[in-house]
C-alpha cells in the first residue's frame, strides 16, 4: 500500500463515483456506482490504471465505500466484480450487502 492516497468522493442523485489520487501519480482510481434509492447503491465499476495497480488502490477505494455505507445507513449491491470479491474475503461485511 501506498503511504499517501487520497480519495475523494462526488455524489449525485442519481449515483456518484469515488477517486483515488496518488501522490506519486497523475493517473487516479475510480469506483463508481448508482443510486437505487436512499438505503441502496450497485457499486458497479471499478478502475486502477496499469501504473497503479498491486499498491491497493483499489483496496482503498472499496473501504471508502464500506465506510460511508456504515456511516450513512445504506446497503450496496456488489454488481463489479472486485467489489463482489471483497465482500467474499470480509464476511464482517455482510449485513451491508444488499444482494
Amino acid at each position: 500500500m501506498i503511504a499517501s492516497v487520497n480519495i475523494t468522493h462526488e455524489a449525485t442523485d442519481s449515483g456518484g463515483q469515488y477517486e483515488a489520487r496518488v501522490e506519486d501519480s497523475d493517473a487516479s482510481g475510480l469506483l463508481t456506482y448508482q443510486r437505487v434509492d436512499a438505503n441502496t447503491v450497485i457499486a458497479d465499476r471499478t478502475f486502477v490504471p496499469n501504473a497503479l495497480r498491486g499498491r491497493g488502490i483499489a483496496t482503498a477505494l472499496v473501504k471508502r465505500l464500506i465506510a460511508d455505507a456504515v456511516e450513512e445507513g445504506f446497503r450496496i449491491v456488489p454488481q463489479c466484480s472486485f467489489v463482489r470479491a471483497s465482500f467474499d474475503r470480509h464476511p464482517e461485511w455482510a449485513e451491508l450487502r444488499a444482494d
